[in-house]
């Protein structure tokens, strides 16, 4: 009998334990699934890989002869100009005065893009009087503009540093507002509900909710302010890098050219990192696919 009774139990736990055991292989069989969808842990230095691979390209094309040294210097070519030119001291004044007119001209449109936005976005009056105005101003070409600017502001520094401003606050402020406009609106009931005041509900809703919509405005701000500043220092400029590759172009020294193109690219992958970093920081409470 007793035989009997522990047989029974024997099986009663086989069978009760084989359909865990399925169930156990099943989940893991779809974690191991899900894990398959996602891109995987961020490779060290990833964003490198790609320039690495042109520069590894334009090396070897330039060592087989493919590339004509007239058109396209060989990279160690670029880089002695490069060097000549800063043990010259022309190469270090002119970063030193571009990084000083993208400085200026990038603080006053970041200054002006996160004020309007925040107007715009919080109120209906600001939405109704800033909002069209903007996006006007975006379908306007910003480079002409630069006729226009030329005879309000004259030829010298104000009128870059104003152009650079304007290239920079779109894109902040579209992105901006764009956020702000896109915050749930239970969280607004819920701040409502708890009776905070304007300020803590701009510091603990608005602000949380608009960021990840500023970094990306922020990032595309980065960028366009390089842009404006390659074509804006060859308007009588006498100094900067945009200025020299002119210079460059009327000798025909394409060197030098690709001097300046590579230290803008080198500066914009630098200055969008460095604003990468800060926003992974800031929104490290966000889980998302990137990270």
């Amino acid at each position: 009998m007793t035989t009997t009774t522990h047989t029974t139990t024997q099986t009663t736990d086989t069978t009760t334990t084989a359909p865990l055991t399925a169930l156990a292989e099943d989940g893991a069989r779809q974690v191991r699934r899900r894990r398959r969808l996602a891109p995987g842990k961020r490779l060290p230095a990833a964003r490198l890989a790609g320039p690495a691979a042109v520069l590894a390209s334009w090396s070897i094309a330039s060592a087989a002869g493919l590339l004509d040294p007239g058109a396209i210097p060989a990279p160690w070519t670029v880089l002695e100009t490069g060097s000549r030119l800063w043990s010259a001291g022309t190469l270090p004044d002119d970063i030193l005065t571009s990084l000083q007119r993208a400085a200026t001209g990038f603080s006053i449109g970041l200054t002006v893009g996160i004020l309007l936005a925040l107007a715009s976005g919080l109120t209906r009056t600001g939405e109704a009087l800033i909002d069209g105005t903007v996006n006007l101003n975006r379908a306007i070409p910003t480079l002409g503009l630069i006729p226009l600017f030329i005879l309000w502001l004259g030829i010298g520094e104000t009128f870059k540093i104003a152009i650079i401003a304007i290239v920079v606050y779109i894109p902040i402020y579209l992105n901006t507002h764009a956020a702000l406009s896109g915050i749930d609106s239970r969280f607004v009931e819920l701040a409502e509900v708890q009776g905070l005041s304007k300020f803590r509900f701009i510091r603990q809703v608005v602000i949380p909710g608009a960021l990840p919509g500023f970094f990306v405005g922020l990032r595309l701000g980065v960028t366009g302010s390089w842009l404006g500043l390659v074509v804006l220092e060859q308007i009588n400029a006498t100094s900067g890098l945009g200025y020299m590759m002119f210079q460059a172009q009327n000798y025909g020294q394409t060197d030098v050219i690709l001097v300046g193109l590579v230290v803008y690219g080198i500066f914009g992958l630098i200055s969008d990192s460095a604003v990468r970093i800060v926003e992974r920081r800031v929104l490290s409470w966000r889980r998302t696919l990137s990270s």
